[in-house]
C-alpha cells in the first residue's frame, strides 16, 4: 500500500510522467556522404532542429535510421526513392531530374545571374509558394518539399592550366545533369556526371575537368586529379530540397509535421549563409592539400574579357529552355522572369538579363 501511495504521489506531482511519448521510426537517406556539406547539415541543422521542436513538448521522438551516403540509393535516384518510399526523408538532387523536375531548373539556365545563395534559395522558396505548377511538379511525385538545397559558384577544375577561353576547346569537361549547357559556345564537351563519380571520370580520361564547386571539390579531393582552379565565378544554382514521402508525410502527426517545416526553413536559411561564408575558407584548403602534391594546386581568376567572352558566346539558354516548356503547356516564361525579377529585387546586378529578349 505504501508503495502504491507514492507511485500515485508521484505521478500527481508530475503529471506529466502519465503521458507516454511517441516515438516515430523514419529513414532519412542521401545519395551524397555527410562529408558534403548540404548533406551533413541534414543532420547537424535538419535533424537536429526537429528534435529540438518536439523535445519542447515531449509528445513526440524520432528515432532516425540514417542511411546516407549512398546506402539506399544513388544520385541518379533521389527522386523515385523518396517518391516510391524508399526512403521516408531523403535529399532529392534535382539538378538530374531536369525530365521530371522541369521548372524547377531555372537557375541551370541562367549562369552568371548571381553568386548569391541565400538570394537565389529565397527567391526558389518564393516562387514555389507562388507559382502553383512550380509546387505541382514535385508534389507529382508524391513528395512534400520542406527545406531547400542550393551551391556555391562554379569554377573549373582541370588537369591542365586555362589561360583563356579558348584552351577549352575540346576538352570534355564533367558536369551535373543541365549544368553542361554553360559551356556552349566555348567549344568544350561537357560529360554527364555528379560528385561521386567526377575523381574517378578525370583520372580515368574520360574527362579532362570539372566544372564545379568549392565545397563538393574539396570533401571529394578532386584537387588530387584536377589541380588547376580557374576562378570563373559563373554563379550558383538551386540543386535540390529535403523532402519527404508524402504517404509518410500524412502518417504523422501535425505537430511533427509543423516542427518539420519549421527546420526545413531553418536548414535553408542556414545553408544560403554557409554557402556565402565557407567557400573561401574551402578554398584555401583546397590549396594546402594540394600544396605538396605534383603538380601542387595552382588557383588563377579567369581574366575579365575572357570572362565576358563566356557570357556573351552562350547562346539565348534561357529563352530557349522557357519557350520549349512554353510549348508544353509549362509556365516557362512565368518562371524565368519571376526568377530574375525576384534576384534583382533582392539587390542583384545580373551579368546577363536572361529574361530579356536578345
Amino acid at each position: 500500500m505504501k508503495l502504491t501511495t507514492l507511485i500515485l504521489a508521484g505521478a500527481l506531482a508530475a503529471p506529466s510522467a502519465l503521458l507516454a511519448q511517441e516515438n516515430i521510426d523514419l529513414t532519412i537517406a542521401s545519395s551524397h556522404p555527410t562529408a558534403i556539406p548540404w548533406v551533413g547539415m541534414m543532420q547537424t541543422h535538419f535533424m537536429a532542429e526537429t528534435d529540438r521542436l518536439l523535445a519542447e513538448t515531449g509528445n513526440y521522438k524520432i528515432t532516425w535510421n540514417e542511411a546516407f551516403g549512398g546506402a539506399l540509393y544513388k544520385a541518379n535516384a533521389t527522386l523515385s526513392s523518396v517518391e516510391d518510399g524508399v526512403t521516408d526523408v531523403g535529399w532529392v538532387f534535382s539538378l538530374l531530374e531536369g525530365a521530371e523536375l522541369p521548372l524547377s531548373q531555372v537557375s541551370s539556365y541562367t549562369p552568371f545571374a548571381t553568386n548569391n545563395p541565400p538570394v537565389q534559395l529565397a527567391t526558389m522558396q518564393e516562387m514555389i509558394n507562388t507559382i502553383p505548377e512550380l509546387k505541382a511538379e514535385w508534389e507529382d511525385h508524391n513528395i512534400v518539399v520542406v527545406g531547400l538545397t542550393g551551391t556555391d559558384s562554379y569554377d573549373l577544375y582541370t588537369k591542365k592550366p586555362i589561360t583563356s577561353l579558348a584552351d577549352l576547346n575540346g576538352m570534355k569537361i564533367s558536369t551535373a545533369g543541365v549544368l553542361g549547357t554553360w559551356l556552349s559556345g566555348t567549344g568544350a564537351n561537357p560529360v554527364d556526371g555528379s560528385l561521386t563519380t567526377f575523381y574517378t571520370d578525370i583520372q580515368t580520361g574520360v574527362s579532362d575537368g570539372v566544372l564545379s564547386l568549392a565545397l563538393g571539390v574539396f570533401p571529394a579531393k578532386l584537387y588530387e586529379v584536377a589541380p588547376y582552379v580557374t576562378r570563373v565565378q559563373m554563379g550558383t544554382a538551386f540543386s535540390g530540397a529535403i523532402a519527404v514521402n508524402k504517404d509518410s508525410w500524412d502518417s504523422l502527426p501535425a505537430e511533427v509535421q509543423d516542427a518539420m517545416m519549421k527546420a526545413g526553413a531553418y536548414y535553408t536559411e542556414a545553408h544560403g549563409k554557409d554557402l556565402l561564408e565557407r567557400p573561401v575558407a574551402v578554398m584555401q584548403k583546397i590549396v594546402e592539400a594540394g600544396a605538396s602534391q605534383n603538380p601542387p594546386v595552382t588557383v588563377t581568376d579567369m581574366a575579365e574579357d575572357q570572362r565576358t567572352a563566356w557570357v556573351n558566346a552562350l547562346p539565348d539558354l534561357a529563352g530557349d529552355w522557357a519557350r520549349d516548356l512554353d510549348a508544353k503547356g509549362l509556365p516557362g516564361t512565368t518562371v524565368l522572369t519571376a526568377y530574375m525579377e525576384g534576384i534583382k529585387a533582392r539587390g542583384e546586378t545580373p551579368v546577363r538579363d536572361w529574361a530579356a529578349r536578345p
